[in-house]
Order: structure tokens, then sequence, then C-alpha cells
């Protein structure tokens, strides 16, 4: 099977001459890489190199598109939308949103993953439906998936906001704040690392990780959103899960017609 795939990867047509040139404008894809999010990217921590669901799509993005690869790391999902208007790359990776849909052109999804909530032991919030309520404050990522989800959502609770989102639970514990938020699996380690906290169940939203390519660079998006359904259908994208040692994230199935859009809504 694994050589199957690997045939079947390799035996590509080249891809679009006016795409090529939107997605590596300088011969090289700059593909930005977001540490904050530990399911999709990660610092190897023998060789320092990034590594990652994430990594393993833009390097297999790069090789078909016959150019270098060039990753762009960031800590925070904030900070990869930041990078949007500074021109500094040109393929990325992070959860689908209508306010991030302004500056991009989504693929459609290849994984979702699940938002979860993490309180204090002795907390008297129980469900995730207790969390908006009057007083309670909630740690979140500044201009992560659950930090735009949030502002949209909750109506009583507030919001604290971080600079990372592997800062979320140290802020949480250090400042007595009642909850805090962010990727299930993340939630659930921090819950292990951290005597004395509880992770409600269930999931407070679900998160659609696509690629997104910045806006006016038709071709490029359009070659990117069928990419991404081709690494679905082949098993690339199950199988580099399975590598990473991922757990929890689930594979999209593809979509017939792939269209690169703004986020649904």
């Amino acid at each position: 099977m694994a050589a199957m795939l690997l045939a079947a990867c390799a035996a590509v047509p080249p891809a679009p001459t006016l795409a090529v040139a939107q997605l590596a404008p300088g011969g090289t894809l700059r593909a930005a890489i977001n540490y904050g999010n530990p399911l999709l990217a990660t610092r190897d921590a023998t060789t320092g190199e990034p590594r990652g669901v994430s990594v393993d799509l833009a390097r297999e993005l790069a090789r078909r598109l016959g150019v270098a690869f060039e990753p762009v790391i960031y800590t925070a999902a904030g900070k990869v939308v930041e990078g949007i208007k500074a021109g500094a790359w040109d393929v990325g990776f992070f959860a689908i949103d209508p306010v991030r849909a302004a500056d991009t052109d989504f693929s459609a999804a290849y994984v979702v993953i699940e938002g979860a909530y993490l309180v204090p032991e002795g907390s008297p919030i129980r469900r995730n439906e207790d969390v908006d309520r009057p007083g309670v404050r909630v740690v979140v990522g500044r201009g992560s998936a659950y930090d735009l989800y949030l502002t949209r959502n909750l109506k009583q609770a507030g919001l604290l906001r971080v600079p990372t989102s592997p800062e979320v639970t140290n802020t949480m514990v250090a400042e007595r704040i009642e909850v805090a938020a962010g990727v299930k699996q993340q939630m659930q380690a921090d819950a292990r690392r951290v005597p004395g906290l509880r992770l409600l169940d269930g999931r407070f939203m679900e998160i659609r990780q696509a690629m997104a390519v910045p806006k006016g660079r038709a071709a490029g998006a359009a070659y990117v959103a069928a990419f991404v359904e081709e690494m679905k259908a082949s098993g690339f994208i199950a199988d580099a899960l399975k590598r990473h040692g991922v757990e929890g994230a689930i594979v999209v199935n593809p979509v017939a017609d792939p269209v690169a859009g703004p986020a649904p809504k």
C-alpha cells in the first residue's frame, strides 16, 4: 500500500505555470508553520527542524510545484494571519473562520479537531454550557480559532487573551482564572501536567483545519484546493497523522469538486 501511495504521489502532472508563479513567486514556496497548534506542527527535539502534518503537506506541495520549500515559523495562529499583510508567506495552515476569509482563500478542511475547556478541579462549572456566565473569565491564545469563535459566541463571560496558546493554562493557574480554552489534546496534556485541573466533557467547538492562500492568487488557490482533496483521498494525510503520533484529529472526506473560497458562513 505504501508503495502504491508513493507511486501515485510521484505520477502527477506538472503544475500550471500560473499556479506555480502565484504560490512560489520567488521560486520558493514559503509555508507558514504554526507551532501554536502542536497537533499539526512541532519543533523536532533532536534536529530543531519543524515536523508534523502541515510540514509534510507543505513539502509535498513544493515538490509538486518543482520549487524549494521554506518554512516560515510562527508561535500562534494570530501571528500567521498578521504575516499575510506583510507578505511573509505563500501558503498557510489554520482553522477556517469568516474573519480570516477577508484576507485568504481556504481549501476545504482536511482535518477536524475539537476545542475544549479546562477548569480547576473544585470549579462549580460542570458543563460547557455553564461557562457563559457573568463573572466567568476564559483564557485563550490571541487570534486563535478559539479566540475568534468565543468572541462571537460568548455573551456574558469575558475573555483574557495571551500571546500564544501554550501560555493559556499556565496563565489560568497563575492568575486564578476560571477557564482555559484550547485544542482538546493540549488541554488534556495540561490536565495531566498540572495537578488540580479538570477537563470538561465534550467540546465547545469543532475546528476545521484547512490550507490557505493569500487573496488575489486565484490560480494558486484553486491548485491548493485540488491538492488538499488528493492528499485526503490518497491517504497521505491519514498516514502523516499516524506517523507523527497525532490522535483525536479526524481526516475529512474528500469533496467531489473542490473550489477554494471564503470560509462557509
